[in-house]
């Protein structure tokens, strides 16, 4: 076979994978809305369990439910009838991921299941599978043709899919968000882009706070002192009422040679830029380059008006969120 012949077995596997997922969406219905439903209200932990190709797909389904905040877990088909079943509670769901729906391995937990009215879904392919009969919420796969005719490859890619439909719906219903989502993955480039601005504010005494009638020659040597750039100017009450950066103290010296015994409101910015302490750092760092700034004040909603923290350019960067 020439290096020709390769490329046209490439993209005939990928033309039938394509047809798989193309029945698949025309096929999706009202038990699909269901098995959602379902999944999302569960008080307890999702089990996915298949056998052989079917059982690796169920182990990825379980990492992407529990990713997007679904406690789940996989099964081994071989080992639940040596044991495992005792993993399954009567809370739990239970999704059989089958092409034929009649692999012997799968019988004794589809008994296990109805016995003791564990909500089964089945994923599977033939409507007159013990499987399909069996199953409380039936996802019906389209019957598709494999690779070589025999290779499980076209009807893994379905059941791949649906998967996938199922856990961003779940996700969906149960409005998991992006904050949620950070939570769950820390670590890595992922956890860096979802880190918020709470996460990397500078807080308490590292904030560059000064009152509104302190002199301008003693708020300078807190700008030097606190090394980032800005102040924030509070009246009494503690609430901001402006902010002082570095490049307005040199215009203003240049205008004004008495202007150390200015007060600080006198020369202050009004209505200084603020940010939610929830919003994603990477969303700040957004703002402060179309806006052409270095910092921004960060509040807290419950009090608009009080600073809380200071985010800056240089934390956002330290932290690789680009």
């Amino acid at each position: 076979m020439n290096k020709k012949r390769f490329i046209l077995t490439a993209q005939d596997v990928i033309n039938l994978e394509i047809k798989a997922l193309q029945k698949l969406k025309n096929n999706i219905n009202n038990s699909f809305n269901k098995a959602v439903i379902q999944i999302a209200k569960c008080q307890s932990k999702v089990i996915l369990c298949g056998v052989g190709k079917s059982g690796l797909i169920a182990s990825k389904i379980a990492a992407t439910l529990a990713s997007v905040g679904t406690p789940s877990f996989s099964l081994s088909a071989s080992e639940a009838s040596h044991g495992d079943l005792g993993m399954i509670s009567k809370k739990d769901i239970l999704i059989l991921i089958s092409n034929s729906g009649e692999t012997r391995e799968l019988k004794n937990i589809i008994q296990f299941a109805n016995r003791n009215k564990i909500l089964l879904i089945g994923i599977v392919s033939k409507k007159e599978s013990i499987l399909y009969k069996a199953s409380d919420i039936k996802l019906l796969i389209p019957n598709v043709k494999e690779a070589a005719g025999i290779v499980p490859t076209a009807s893994t890619t379905a059941q791949l899919a649906l998967g996938d439909a199922l856990s961003i719906a779940t996700m969906k219903y149960k409005k998991f968000d992006k904050l949620d989502f950070k939570k769950l993955h820390p670590a890595g480039s992922l956890g860096a882009q979802l880190k918020t601005v709470e996460d990397i504010m500078i807080t308490g005494n590292k904030i560059p706070f000064v009152n509104e009638n302190m002199r301008t020659q003693n708020a300078l040597r807190i700008l030097s002192n606190k090394s980032l750039g800005i102040l924030v100017v509070r009246n009494k009450n503690k609430k901001t009422i402006g902010i002082i950066t570095d490049g307005q103290v040199r215009r203003v010296s240049q205008k004004n040679e008495n202007f150390q015994s200015l007060k600080v409101k006198e020369i202050m910015t009004k209505n200084p830029i603020f940010i939610d302490r929830n919003v994603l750092a990477a969303k700040a760092l957004s703002i402060m380059n179309n806006k052409k700034i270095t910092s921004l004040l960060v509040y807290n909603k419950k009090k608009p008006t009080v600073t809380i923290g200071v985010i800056h350019v240089h934390n956002i960067l330290l932290s690789n969120i680009t």
